[in-house]
């Protein structure tokens, strides 16, 4: 069964439920699918990638509302947003481990035969594509520079 597919699923079981924020965060990613697919020159379909790439940008969303939020003393929506995430990052592949990050990058580091930090952004173009979904990019940076400097 596809993710997006799952999520509407998941959709009737959050209304059955009545479990009010799950059902909106629910919502909120099927929306952005929708508007995904109807964009100009976009499949019909679309792929589990791309859905997971819309989870995981809506993740960053809410956690940099969150932190805005709690920046303002707002700690009611704050909360939403951190339920929110908690109900989105199910659907997400599970993350890499710093240790299997760092040895993951060594790996690419080989690959790319880079040795200073003048060739970082071949090591990131390589990283970003092969740990797409399983790692942060900002995790990889941090890990790509200590490697790397």
């Amino acid at each position: 069964m596809s993710l997006e597919l799952t999520i509407n699923n998941d959709i009737k079981e959050a209304m059955k439920a009545k479990d009010k924020i799950r059902l909106e965060a629910l919502r909120g990613i099927k929306k952005e699918i929708l508007e995904a697919k109807s964009a100009k020159g976009a499949a019909s379909e679309i792929s589990d990638t791309d859905v997971v790439k819309i989870i995981q940008k809506m993740v960053k969303q809410r956690k940099d509302a969150a932190a805005l939020f709690s920046g303002q003393d707002r700690a009611d929506l704050a909360d939403k947003e951190l339920e929110e995430i908690k109900a989105i990052e199910g659907y997400l592949p599970a993350q890499m481990s710093r240790e299997e990050l760092v040895g993951a990058v060594k790996v690419i580091i080989e690959k790319v035969g880079a040795t200073s930090m003048k060739e970082m952004g071949k090591v990131m173009g390589m990283a970003s594509k092969e740990l797409a979904g399983k790692a942060d990019g900002k995790d990889i940076s941090v890990v790509v520079k200590e490697l790397l400097g």
